[in-house]
């Protein structure tokens, strides 16, 4: 079956105090999105990629597709003021029945076993959504103050988000809420259940200048 990955991009770093959003910070001379991009083309020969920037950095997009890939196989489109209707930017471009990923542009350290197990999952079950347990005790907070919750039935989810565009593409045309922050919420007020897999621990979002150091050791380790 047809492969897309929109990978979403639109974030302007403010987080890493950074004047050049995180997605183009350099790791070991390339940049973040060269590492996502480039897992995502090697795991699968006849997936499409579609790319979502930000308008005033998209220039700046194409000169990493241009350097490092074949841009057949990459298509680029604006961002939006949210994730939602970033995600439904790309999801425009998606022509045919297919699996979607929906990858966070700055989780560049997931290995080509995920997408695969999030690809099979999603064939099976019609979406994937990678999740690890969490180590912290949590609590929540209550009217009265606050109260302890079992981690066990906790879990962190990342990206890949994946899904039958059948599932996907009709979920994103319903109104925006401001409780979807992942595709995983829409799809469920959409009115479908998602299905969790086993994610990976190294599968971090890169959002503090922290997490670039953690990045360069796991990507220098592996190089």
């Amino acid at each position: 079956m047809k492969k897309y990955a929109v990978i979403v991009a639109g974030g302007t770093g403010k987080r890493m105090q950074n004047d050049i959003p995180k997605q183009f910070l350099l790791i070991n001379n390339k940049p973040v999105l060269f590492y996502t991009l480039n897992v995502f083309l090697k795991t699968f020969n006849d997936l499409q990629i579609i790319l979502v920037l930000p308008v005033e950095f998209m220039s700046m997009g194409r000169e990493i597709i241009d350097g490092y890939f074949n841009n057949e196989r990459i298509i680029i489109t604006a961002g939006g003021d949210t994730r939602f209707q970033s995600v439904k930017n790309g999801l425009q471009l998606v022509v045919e029945e297919s699996i979607v990923f929906v990858h966070d542009g700055v989780r560049c350290l997931l290995s080509p076993d995920l997408i695969k197990r999030c690809y099979d999952q999603a064939i099976e079950t019609g979406s994937a959504i990678p999740a690890i347990a969490i180590k912290d005790s949590v609590r929540i907070i209550t009217d009265e103050g606050n109260e302890a919750l079992d981690r066990s039935s906790i879990k962190c989810i990342q990206t890949p988000q994946t899904f039958h565009s059948k599932i996907l593409l009709p979920a994103f045309n319903i109104d925006y809420k401001d409780k979807f922050t992942d595709e995983a919420t829409v799809v469920e007020a959409y009115g479908l259940k998602v299905f969790l897999i086993e994610g990976e621990e190294n599968n971090i979002k890169i959002t503090r200048p922290v997490d670039m150091l953690v990045a360069e050791k796991l990507i220098g380790d592996f190089s």
